[in-house]
């Protein structure tokens, strides 16, 4: 079956197909087809029905090619996700068309918010001192907070950068595990550190940690502070209680903003006792001044091998 694409020219299906393959391989993989390229013409063994969706993702890519704009695997995926979901095409492309740069790696890459809701995060970052970000695991809620908060660093705007979360699997004293603090907390606090590393560099990172610049610790380090001047993330917010959740809220100093993620589904706490992340869903919600930001699973770019694999395991 050929699909019914306007091509241009033939240096820009190269563009599409990537490095390798690699793009056109993905697209194979997301949706289990073969696909050939021909010339000028796509071809596919796709069932019938699918084959709108796949020309209008092959059509998005190449307006997208057309106007210079650079994907990856990770924006396919995302672009098959929200036209799955009767997402509007222009839309999508204004998406592309209009990233806003956050900020770069420490290797100087380039970071854009790459979903809708990724990028009503960093523009609610923007303009509110509190936001939450709330939903599944991997749709980059404390990857893009902690973009942010090198941003603001690196251009002065904050004298310190706090990173925090409940280390409920290890228990709110710590007292049982060996080491000092650091020691006791590091193993719970890395997806932070490597979110750290990737924007500042490690050496940098340690070197802001002893002057004190960066502060990673566990959420009952919090009480009795006022941060003032500070960036400050708390990661994991669903494990909260209730009294944490009010405790760390009211830390909020002057020239600050906080930033709250976490995953609802995902509670790990014991004895029945209630989220502080679900109370202050429902008490906060609709306070002028308070943004919540809610992620969606179409926010969540997975290899489709990796998909397939999760598939198997829910129906085994």
């Amino acid at each position: 079956m050929k699909l019914n694409v306007k091509i241009g020219h033939q240096d820009i299906l190269g563009i599409i197909v990537g490095s390798q393959d690699r793009n056109l391989n993905i697209i194979k993989q997301y949706f289990g087809i073969k696909i050939s390229i021909n010339e000028n013409e796509i071809i596919t063994n796709a069932k019938k029905d699918i084959k709108p969706l796949l020309e209008r993702v092959f059509n998005l890519l190449i307006r997208l090619v057309e106007e210079g704009i650079s994907f990856n695997e990770r924006d396919i995926i995302y672009i098959i996700k929200v036209l799955e979901t009767n997402g509007n095409d222009e839309a999508i492309l204004s998406l592309y068309q209009n990233r806003k740069l956050i900020t770069t790696t420490s290797k100087g890459k380039p970071v854009y918010p790459k979903t809708f809701n990724q990028k009503e995060y960093i523009n609610s970052m923007d303009k509110y001192d509190l936001v939450f970000g709330v939903g599944p695991a991997g749709t980059g809620k404390t990857y893009l907070a902690v973009a942010y908060a090198a941003k603001l660093l690196r251009a002065n705007q904050i004298k310190k950068i706090i990173l925090t979360r409940p280390v409920v699997e290890a228990g709110e004293s710590l007292g049982f595990l060996p080491g000092d603090i650091k020691e006791k907390i590091d193993p719970y606090l890395i997806p932070l550190y490597d979110a750290l590393y990737d924007f500042l560099g490690k050496g940098s990172v340690d070197n802001l940690i002893e002057r004190g610049v960066i502060e990673i610790a566990p959420l009952a380090y919090m009480r009795g502070r006022t941060l003032d001047n500070a960036f400050v993330i708390l990661d994991e917010a669903q494990n909260t209680t209730s009294v944490q959740m009010k405790m760390f809220l009211t830390r909020l100093g002057f020239n600050s903003k906080m930033i709250i993620t976490g995953d609802p589904t995902q509670i790990d706490l014991k004895n029945n006792q209630k989220s502080g992340l679900k109370e202050v869903m429902r008490i906060l919600n609709n306070v002028d001044d308070i943004k919540f930001v809610r992620f969606e699973k179409v926010d969540v770019i997975r290899n489709p091998l990796v998909q397939k694999i999760l598939e198997r395991y829910d129906a085994s």
